[in-house]
């Protein structure tokens, strides 16, 4: 029995996704549960595992061709799965002891008959998974599928992450031509859209982390033992910090639809991290409400997930506010782009020791650029100064986040 395999069922806010890797090939034994196929968003690569045990049968869909929400992608001969080793090892038992002819003739239906000749199988070769040991229609659909794939056997060379840039020898003056993923593909539509779409600016300031960091180290550790291993970083002290200066400031966290200002009652923090497919944003669900251990832990499991192409299109659907570390890169300083329906970004650089002027002296702190990147249509320049000196203050002074002044 043959049992379809089709893509999942997207929401609405994806059209289509595309074939990206065929795990298993015609011919090939699976169980139920195994990974088959996986199909690439614009938003994440979302898995198909196998529904029953067999042999994956014919393909429809090849990698690199668009697929529609619940389309046909192929199919698995279920009970099949001794079929190819089956045929493979008949060549080899008729060599050693050649049967007379029509002594070994199976019990075959008709229409198995006309496929095993229609594709040169010899209808003895093939193994039969019906009643006393009938050769089933599925039983060849499955034998000519081994034989098709049968050139492909070949040990396949491990595929380079989706996002890697090919390494060529020094004086080569060779090109390399690779489509985008439709995660690049769809990033690089979305920035142009948003640089063309909106009135957007960016506005900087810099923050002393002294506290922060002095706040850190000294409670690192038992932050850790006392929260099961989640460890204490920076970012949690930003989208803290965020989520206070967002309520102060609610344009920031509002966006337009068409003639209308939607403000949210909420703060949805969408959290940049970096993958080999590209940038992915998942969602923090009402960070106003979460504890620094609940932020770190959130935030460490989605990188988890971000780096095992594991992250659902649930987490990474929406998003009243982001924010973007480009200093774990290294960077010092940058405009960062606003995420579409969203009003504002704001983006976090790398820490650096520079000399500053305190109280008359110059003394030595570890300072980093702040970037809020907004859409002037909806927020006014003092708003966006605003909302940024407030997470300046509170950073520099984190009391104020636990007294809310």
């Amino acid at each position: 029995m043959a049992i379809e395999i089709k893509a999942p069922t997207f929401p609405e806010s994806v059209a289509d996704g595309t074939v990206a890797t065929w795990h298993k090939q015609p011919g090939d034994a699976v169980k139920r549960d195994d990974l088959i196929v996986d199909i690439e968003t614009d938003k994440v690569v979302l898995e198909v595992l196998a529904t029953a045990d067999g042999v994956l049968g014919a393909i429809v869909k090849n990698e690199g061709d668009t697929v529609l929400s619940d389309e046909v992608l192929g199919s698995i001969v279920e009970g099949g799965a001794a079929a190819a080793p089956a045929a493979a090892a008949a060549p080899a038992a008729q060599a050693a002891a050649p049967a007379a002819d029509g002594e070994d003739d199976p019990i075959a239906a008709p229409a198995a008959r006309k496929i095993a000749e229609e594709n040169g199988i010899n209808i003895a070769s093939v193994a039969g998974t019906g009643k006393g040991g009938r050769v089933t229609k599925e039983d060849v659909v499955a034998a000519v599928a081994a034989k098709k794939a049968a050139p492909a056997a070949a040990p396949a060379k491990p595929a380079a992450p989706a996002a890697a840039a090919p390494v060529f020898a020094a004086g080569d003056r060779v090109e390399k031509r690779v489509p985008m993923t439709r995660v690049r593909a769809t990033v690089a539509k979305r920035l142009v859209e948003a640089q063309s779409n909106m009135a957007m600016l960016t506005t900087f300031n810099e923050v002393d982390m002294t506290e922060i960091m002095a706040l850190r180290s000294k409670y690192k550790d038992l932050f850790e033992k006392s929260h099961n291993g989640v460890r204490l970083g920076f970012m949690s002290f930003f989208v803290k910090a965020a989520t206070e200066a967002l309520k102060r400031f609610p344009a920031v966290n509002a966006s337009i639809d068409g003639s209308d200002i939607v403000y949210h009652g909420y703060a949805d923090i969408g959290v940049a991290v970096s993958s080999d497919r590209g940038l992915v944003v998942p969602v923090l669900r009402n960070a106003e409400l979460m504890s620094l251990a609940e932020i770190e832990g959130g935030i460490a499991a989605y990188g988890k997930k971000a780096r095992d192409g594991k992250l659902s299109i649930d987490e990474m659907t929406g998003g009243t506010f982001t924010i973007t570390n480009g200093g774990t890169f290294g960077s010092m300083m940058s405009t960062p782009i606003v995420n579409p329906p969203q009003a504002a970004i704001l983006g976090m650089h790398n820490i650096l020791q520079r000399p500053m002027a305190i109280n008359g002296q110059v003394v030595i702190r570890p300072m980093m650029y702040l970037a809020l990147s907004y859409d002037h249509r909806l927020i006014d320049g003092k708003e966006a100064v605003s909302f940024l000196v407030a997470i300046k203050n509170l950073l520099e002074d984190p009391a104020r986040l636990l007294l809310d002044i």
